[in-house]
């Protein structure tokens, strides 16, 4: 992978694996277990999406709002 940073979100899902999402990457996503094993997965995942994303398809990441109901 190249010097480019890519903002990940990681939630933990009702079983207890971690998730994470790239939102840069459309469809960029994996899970595992362990925080280590997440991040591995997460790294290879992303150069698989590199690989086949066409390059206007990449977006921005702008930030995360907490919205009161």
């Amino acid at each position: 992978m190249g010097k480019k940073g890519f903002t990940v979100i990681i939630e933990r899902d009702a079983e207890g694996w971690l998730v994470a999402d790239v939102p840069e990457l459309q469809g960029c996503h994996t899970q595992a277990k362990t925080m280590d094993e997440l991040l591995k997965r997460t790294r290879e995942v992303i150069e698989l999406c590199l690989e086949d994303a066409p390059k206007s398809s990449k977006t921005e990441f702008v930030g995360v709002q907490v919205l009161q109901g």
